[in-house]
């Protein structure tokens, strides 16, 4: 048993580094005496404590011996109650002026109680050194009127117009849009902890609509916002029905999110539920996802971004989490151009995924656009259609299916050419497949460098239905087809098996080396 998170009232502690989401063997844990509702996970989280106090966890796995911790909770100033400034909390009312008073007048150290209740509000903004605290049953309901949502501005030139503030971001470029349910901007040490909901009500709304197939004045807003933030921690809190995307901070720093729940319809559009982009040092344990889109998409800006301030999506670590649907359980792309390295993704449960773990970029992204040092071990798939895609011809944007980006013919290499380095799979178990075992499509000009895949298992449904594995031109649907790869300058297979192949297990084009044993 290990600590990973303590706050002045809650605590987060990972029981079976072993499991995935869910642990290896049934177990119990006490709080002081007192039995923890854990559903089984491996990273559980205990809340309603109190302040600068010492507490004592016991784990006795089924047939096992006892394991203790000892916890001590951080010191608290005070708290604000947020009904003391005048919030309702009855769904009706609308809240925001007495929760933005509550958190602009808590002092450093202090925390922002929202008790339970139904809160309507606008876009609320953070501020340093502080706890906000969501109780369970306390629902954070974003308003649908569109009127009381700020703007974030993209760009905004600086007075010597030698530089610029970025504030609003979009798919990777600077440009307007509204504010999120939860905003900030600069702000450092800040922890937002409980078991309270933050609901964006979109289904209530036309953002899947209207504001999604007809460009109208500013962007669509997440529910989580970070820019520029440094020490940021979310425990415990469930994000539901995102205008677009969920959580996404920017150029921030030192991230932990842990044991929160990611909650939108599979047909809602853009609501990717984890869009860390030209971020560093971030932590995200326990989490579940169920979401329209990627679950987690790891990004780095797209080319203006990139070319001025190459700003790489480093130091990250994602284990025991659940990612439920969605297009993609893992990926890294497709606005990626300040580069994405050093990503650890470990025990870790997908289940109905399209494709499990899956990297994406296209001719265009720049010579800033690395990806590399990405680990991927101890996943396991159920009912992941492709479980492995490398696609580096992916067509999005506007020009995404021009013959710039899409061409299987070597083009010049320029500033705008990606790169795709070392991508390796360790004790990665698939199970129920349909498409292929794995598709590799490097850029014929700048092949990827190396894939590694060492002691994986995949097996086939037993009448697995065509889908498109990757999503580039060209590409055909295909059923139980095995491992894929075109453009690779070195595949590596170590004790891989796949199960249910119909044909090859090997279909290679322009692979440099293969070493199969």
């Amino acid at each position: 048993m290990k600590t990973l998170f303590v706050s002045s009232r809650s605590c987060t502690v990972l029981v079976d580094e072993q499991g995935d989401f869910y642990a290896r063997q049934p177990y119990t844990l006490t709080l002081d005496g007192s039995l923890v509702d854990h559903g089984g996970r491996s990273v559980v989280s205990l809340f309603g404590l109190w302040p600068d106090t010492e507490y004592e966890l016991a784990l006795t796995v089924e047939g096992g011996q006892e394991e203790r911790l000892t916890v001590r909770t951080e010191p608290e100033v005070c708290t604000f109650d947020v009904r003391r400034f005048g919030a309702k909390g009855d769904g009706q009312a609308y809240d925001t002026a007495a929760l933005q008073t509550a958190i602009l007048c808590c002092p450093e150290g202090g925390r922002v109680l929202i008790p339970r209740g139904q809160y309507l509000t606008g876009p609320l903004f953070l501020k340093s050194g502080i706890t906000l605290e969501l109780q369970a049953d306390a629902v954070l309901s974003l308003t649908t009127d569109v009127g009381r949502f700020p703007v974030l501005p993209g760009m905004t030139r600086t007075t010597d117009e030698q530089g610029e503030v970025l504030l609003g971001s979009w798919e990777g470029n600077p440009l307007d849009t509204y504010a999120s349910a939860l905003t900030g901007i600069g702000v450092k040490h800040v922890r937002i902890i409980g078991q309270g909901v933050v609901d964006g009500c979109a289904q209530n709304a036309e953002w899947w609509t209207k504001y999604h197939k007809i460009k109208t004045g500013p962007y669509r807003p997440r529910l989580f916002y970070l820019r520029d933030c440094e020490n940021i921690a979310v425990q415990g809190v469930t994000f539901r029905n995102s205008p677009a995307w969920n959580l996404h901070p920017t150029f921030s720093s030192n991230l932990s999110f842990l044991n929160v729940r990611v909650e939108a319809p599979a047909v809602s559009p853009n609501t990717d539920g984890f869009d860390p982009e030209s971020c560093r040092g971030i932590r995200m344990y326990g989490t579940e996802f169920s979401v329209g889109d990627d679950c987690i998409a790891i990004k780095a800006g797209k080319i203006y971004m990139g070319q001025t301030y190459h700003t790489p999506c480093q130091d990250i670590e994602i284990a025991w989490c659940l990612m439920r649907d969605g297009h993609g359980g893992v990926t890294v792309g497709s606005e990626m151009a300040g580069g994405v390295c050093d990503v650890r993704v470990h025990h870790c449960r997908m289940v109905g995924n399209d494709r499990g773990l899956r990297i994406k970029t296209r001719r265009g992204r720049g010579k800033y656009a690395v990806i590399d040092r990405i680990r991927f071990e101890d996943v396991k798939m159920i009912g992941v259609k492709t479980p492995l895609v490398v696609n580096a011809l992916y067509y999005c944007d506007p020009d995404g299916h021009t013959a710039y980006v899409q061409s299987r013919e070597k083009q010049p290499i320029t500033d705008g050419t990606p790169t795709i380095g070392s991508i390796t799979y360790e004790r990665v178990e698939a199970t129920d497949c349909a498409g292929c075992a794995a598709y590799i499509l490097g850029l014929p000009e700048r092949p990827v460098e190396e894939i590694t895949l060492r002691d994986c298992r995949i097996t086939f449904a037993p009448d697995p239905k065509p889908m498109l594995p990757a999503m580039a031109e060209g590409v055909e649907e295909c059923a139980g087809q095995g491992f894929i790869a075109v453009n690779v300058k070195t595949l590596r297979l170590e004790n891989v098996s796949a199960e249910g192949i119909q044909g090859d297990r090997l279909q290679l084009e322009n692979v440099e080396k293969v070493i199969d044993i």
